[in-house]
């Protein structure tokens, strides 16, 4: 997928307005959290959370994304550290207070499983992990996402990778979403909020 070409479109794919899973779970960031988005597309959950005074780094592979990210930005008038990388370049080794990875789905299995081990490492200790998508049902439902069921998350899946963190939330639920054209309409949704040890 050209996420360059998706992105070109008048107006924002996914909208303004930050995941419904940020909103409710950015109450659990420290004040003045240092923050990593992944694969954060045209900005909307790195700039409410920079809004909220979080220091925010993040990060995708589109020009044009982070374009648009870096005019949001402007436009509420708070700072975030964009950056243009994919996730194979990232330095992993960089430590924050949280990682956020909203609808991140691009990943293929094996992709993937290498995609949680870098954000688990890049969690400082006693820091939290935020990870939000969609359950494999998503792909007949067809309100956003990619067709691959294979892409998609499960509670067992999401446990198995993550079970040596300690598990805050984990949810597996439809929900009607409006985030743009790219996320409108009854979606199903899995949900994770994990804690580092340390």
């Amino acid at each position: 997928m050209n996420w360059n070409d998706r992105y070109a479109t008048e107006g924002f794919l996914f909208g303004t307005e930050p995941a419904d899973f940020v909103k409710r779970e950015a109450g659990r960031l420290e004040p003045g959290s240092r923050v990593l988005c992944v694969a954060d597309g045209e900005g909307r959950n790195s700039v409410h959370l920079a809004g909220l005074g979080h220091a925010v780094t993040a990060f995708d592979a589109s020009t044009v994304g982070v374009e648009k990210a870096r005019a949001l930005a402007e436009f509420r008038k708070v700072a975030v550290d964009f950056n243009i990388s994919g996730i194979e370049a990232w330095d992993w080794s960089r430590e924050y207070d949280a990682v956020v990875g909203i609808f991140i789905q691009f990943a293929p299995p094996d992709l993937r499983a290498q995609l949680f081990g870098w954000m688990k490492q890049a969690v400082a200790p006693g820091g939290l992990l935020l990870l939000h998508g969609y359950a494999p049902r998503q792909v007949s439902y067809k309100t956003g996402g990619p067709p691959q069921a294979e892409n998609m998350y499960t509670v067992d899946l999401l446990t198995e990778a993550f079970g040596d963190m300690e598990i805050l939330r984990i949810d597996d639920y439809d929900h009607e979403v409006d985030e743009g054209p790219g996320h409108s309409g009854l979606s199903a949704l899995v949900d994770l909020v994990a804690r580092k040890s340390g």
